[in-house]
């Protein structure tokens, strides 16, 4: 344990003399106030700390004590439901020690060291482990089996282990070494944040993450184990997509990272995940959810650890065998803290300001997503889906921290403000996003949904982009001057906007879209311009097909709940079919054929 002194304070950065025993990324405490630091610097015997706390009212020649420790978060039962600061801290726990404001210097304990656990084994005595086998189980709660492994770096044979009611810190097992030594093995561990958990082999994401919003799984869809990145301005919808796709993600676990955040947006996740019902399973989300609030008003310095503490709890339950959602909300306020200490710390400034590792940052926190054959015999198969939010100023992407990001993420999501603006949910440009994992998703959406969904895909698409060509020439001429299939285009795009794209978060049925619901619908919506563009050949009237009374019946469509999508939608095609059948001349009848 190395110990020195306070000779410099700037803002949330102390420079300490006398620590030559100590190492970067070691824990210290601060001051008599032992305020928590990390630190990050070494020059000789001066070392350079960020303190995760208020450093007013600090002055030289205070001391400054290391643990010898890198900064670590505990693993064990009791994640799932808690909410924690950038630093691990249980907010509700300390809110019931001091009251609303956090008080500096406080020292509580991640996990409860009183509640006790059922612990259930898995093995038997005089089975040989390595690490990450599942030697027992506890049911953290009504939906997550709490799976207790072996540490990393521990092999050998299990000497003893049994049932029973346990605190986190109680031996459950113990395990004797090929050396003979014998290992005592709690339900908790302990991980530095800053080092990524071990792995047997990472696995090409193949495998669609189904969020149920149309958009999305549609034409921009993600894989588990894959990055997206969801840039917009103030005021564009990021933090709903983050909901969204945290309340409705096909993922086993969501840890929510509220980074630099306004505080009345986690209020607002505080509030709400608590009383949404899970969809999966019926109970509430938070049963599932680990949540991670460090917002704008908190100290800078503990933003840059919320990112790290957040990827290292999903990290844990990855190797559990689980499929972890992870939502940064946002990485522009983390990226804003490093450049203040890289300000503080007098480095070389790159662009804008930020430090020259930036892009070397942002790579190492999202390289930690992924899918992966987890450690143990078991061959588990585990994945974390990192999708991170970016706040450009002005939402101008051309920024360092946008440019940074998407030079790294396979999926773009890039939010609009004038579509928000239009009340268009979910606010996403289809001109502007992007999706890599398109080719590789295809084969698994043609298998499991249908196989002509890409072609349906690029249809859309196609129609999306040769509209906004044509409105150039509208603003020029008048939409009359088009001929008349250009205006069935038109048409169809907008059909593919307003009845497919455009959802309603805050309805019963339109909220969540499955994939095959999502296939019927689009198959709808497109077919009006198949067979439009059939029954023009024949001669049919543009204005009398775009006054066809199943058009109305079309637009209702995506509010059709789920049990019943077979027959309402059979009912639609078939009405649409003989409507347009109708506009064409008498001996052209039945040229039109059914799609």
């Amino acid at each position: 344990m190395s110990q020195g002194t306070i000779v410099k304070v700037s803002g949330p950065l102390v420079v300490a003399q006398g620590m030559r025993d100590a190492n970067v990324f070691d824990v210290v405490r601060v001051s008599e106030h032992r305020l928590i630091g990390e630190i990050i610097e070494m020059h000789g015997d001066r070392a350079s700390i960020q303190v995760y706390e208020e450093t007013a009212g600090l002055g030289p020649g205070e001391p400054v004590v290391s643990t010898g420790h890198p900064l670590s978060v505990e693993l064990g039962p009791g994640l799932i439901g808690a909410i924690f600061d950038g630093i691990q801290r249980p907010l509700e726990v300390m809110r019931e020690r001091i009251g609303s404001n956090i008080t500096r210097g406080i020292e509580v304990d991640a996990l409860d060291r009183e509640k006790k656990w059922k612990f259930e084994p898995v093995m038997n005595k005089g089975d040989r482990v390595v690490p990450g086998d599942i030697i027992g189980k506890v049911q953290e709660t009504v939906v997550v089996e709490h799976r207790i492994m072996v540490p990393y770096g521990v092999e050998g044979t299990i000497e003893d282990i049994s049932a029973g009611e346990y605190t986190v810190e109680d031996t459950v097992a113990v395990i004797k070494k090929d050396n003979g030594q014998r290992v005592n093995i709690q339900m908790m561990q302990k991980w530095p944040v800053r080092k990524g958990r071990p792995y047997k082999k990472k696995l090409p994401p193949e495998t669609l993450l189904v969020t149920g919003q149309r958009v999305i799984d549609t034409l921009f869809p993600l894989a588990k184990g894959g990055v997206a990145a969801v840039p917009g301005p103030f005021g564009s919808g990021k933090t709903v997509v983050q909901h969204q796709l945290a309340k409705w993600a096909d993922a086993d676990i969501v840890v929510y990272i509220g980074c630099g955040e306004r505080g009345n947006e986690m209020t607002d996740v505080l509030l709400e995940f608590p009383q949404l019902k899970d969809p999966r399973t019926g109970e509430s989300l938070m049963k599932r959810t680990v949540l991670i609030a460090n917002t704008s008003d908190m100290p800078v310095a503990a933003r840059e650890a919320s990112i790290y503490t957040g990827i290292t709890i999903a990290e844990y339950f990855r190797d559990m065998g689980y499929n972890v959602a992870l939502m940064a909300d946002s990485t522009s306020r983390w990226a804003e803290a490093l450049r203040e200490m890289s300000g503080r710390l007098e480095e070389m400034p790159g662009e804008e300001g930020y430090p020259a590792y930036l892009s070397s940052r942002l790579a190492q926190f999202y390289e930690r997503a992924g899918r992966v054959i987890t450690l143990g015999s078991q061959d588990r198969e585990g994945s974390i889906t990192a999708i991170g939010a970016v706040s450009p100023p002005g939402g101008d992407i051309s920024e360092p921290v946008s440019q940074a990001t998407l030079r790294i993420v396979k999926v773009f999501w890039g939010l609009d403000a004038s579509l928000a603006y239009r009340r268009h949910f979910p606010a996403i440009n289809w001109l502007q996003s992007y999706s890599l994992y398109v080719d590789r998703l295809s084969e698994w959406i043609g298998q499991n949904v249908a196989r002509d969904w890409s072609s349906l895909r690029t249809d859309a698409m196609r129609l999306l982009h040769e509209e906004s060509e044509l409105e150039e020439i509208v603003r020029l001429v008048g939409v009359d001057a088009l001929s008349a299939g250009d205006r069935l285009i038109l048409e169809a795009a907008k059909s593919i906007r307003e009845d497919y794209l455009h959802q309603n978060a805050f309805h019963d049925v339109d909220t969540f879209t499955s994939l095959y619901k999502q296939y019927r619908l689009l198959k709808l919506v497109l077919g009006f311009y198949y067979l439009g563009k059939k029954a023009l050949e024949q001669g049919a009237g543009i204005k009398e097909m775009f006054d066809l009374p199943v058009r109305e019946r079309i637009g209702r469509a995506k509010y059709v709940p789920e049990e019943q999508v077979d027959y309402v939608f059979d009912s639609i095609e078939k009405e649409l079919e003989e409507q347009m059948n109708a506009l064409v001349s008498k001996e052209d009848e039945g040229y039109v054929e059914r799609i």
